[in-house]
């Protein structure tokens, strides 16, 4: 008998993309990207949420992520429900209808000598937003 997958969330608590960049394009495109790993052996139908600190959360933008395989999604490459706008704080929460693992990656090339930023998110079945931050629902302990 096959078990049943949870829903899974990932909080990304930082998020910036520059407003401009240097160097070669799409390459040295100044980008924020989140690397989605996808081992089940159905699709994944994922919805990303961005929140921002002086305005309406943007989204849901969806995508979806083939059984065993891997997409790594650009947030300066989003148009639809809006574009995410750029020289903006924002932090995003990644949902899956299945189990995933996120990486979240920005390149930020404003010099030419550039810098590259990597973390995973905090990770939850679901996650709520409490007096202490992101925490997965029910536990009320953190987890990493």
């Amino acid at each position: 008998m096959r078990r049943a997958h949870r829903p899974q969330a990932v909080a990304i608590a930082e998020g910036y993309i520059p407003s401009w960049s240097n160097g070669l394009e799409p390459e040295f495109l100044s980008h924020e990207t989140a690397s989605i790993l996808h081992v089940s052996d159905a699709g994944a139908h994922v919805t990303i949420t961005v929140y921002f600190s002086d305005r309406e959360p943007a989204g849901p933008y969806r995508l979806t992520v083939p059984a065993r395989r891997t997409v790594h999604q650009r947030f300066n490459e989003f148009e639809d429900p809006e574009p995410i706008p750029l020289s903006t704080d924002y932090a995003s929460l990644i949902e899956s209808d299945v189990p995933m693992v996120v990486q979240h990656t920005r390149l930020d090339s404003r010099q030419a000598e550039n810098a590259l930023l990597s973390t995973h998110g905090l990770r939850g079945r679901r996650l709520s937003f409490g007096r202490r931050g992101f925490v997965p629902a029910g536990s009320g302990t953190y987890r990493s």
